[in-house]
């Protein structure tokens, strides 16, 4: 478990399968994950008996956030596209509960995260994909020190809109040069 001031980071467990549920199968997040089909209890059920494979092998992981305090769950974070050759992974963030945004979860959590990430993992830098109109997220990223690297225009077809995707890039603080 990764521990902040008010959030902690835990791998999944059994009991997430609501929250899992409640969080895949709404369609104001599919934007955000580029889901197009609702997830099926037993598709998560099984999905959940294999969160323990190794990032190594599977090239991502996803971790719980929930509050120190009263152990409530308000979202997930996850690691993606890890890639241990180029030292670099991708950083997707959800804070479900709308009622729990703005609180300093995210942030927090991404700041876990990302010392998890150069520590542990030994990447060099961390990516996040945020399309143009999500500016809450811009805002939250930015925030904590990531640096816009570049858009991708028209890259992603939602809703019948095409949208622009910001890359944006965090570099580990302890690599000289930077």
């Amino acid at each position: 478990m990764l521990q902040g001031e008010h959030i902690q980071l835990r791998a999944l467990e059994d009991t997430d399968l609501e929250f899992l549920y409640a969080m895949e199968n709404d369609t104001d997040v599919w934007e955000v994950s580029s889901t197009v089909t609702p997830f099926s209890k037993f598709v998560l059920e099984q999905y959940l008996e294999n969160a323990h494979r190794d990032i190594y092998e599977v090239k991502q992981l996803r971790l719980i956030i929930e509050t120190v305090e009263n152990q409530y769950t308000v979202g997930c974070i996850d690691l993606f596209e890890y890639n241990p050759q180029h030292h670099r992974v991708g950083v997707g963030l959800v804070i479900f509960n709308k009622a729990e945004r703005a609180k300093g979860y995210g942030a927090e959590s991404l700041k876990l995260v990302g010392r998890y990430a150069f520590e542990h993992l030994q990447v060099h830098q961390l990516f996040a994909n945020i399309t143009e109109d999500n500016a809450a997220s811009i805002r939250l990223f930015e925030k904590v020190g990531y640096k816009k690297a570049g858009v991708k225009k028209d890259w992603v077809f939602i809703k019948g809109t095409y949208k622009d995707e910001i890359l944006y890039q965090f570099f580990n603080p302890n690599v000289k040069g930077l």
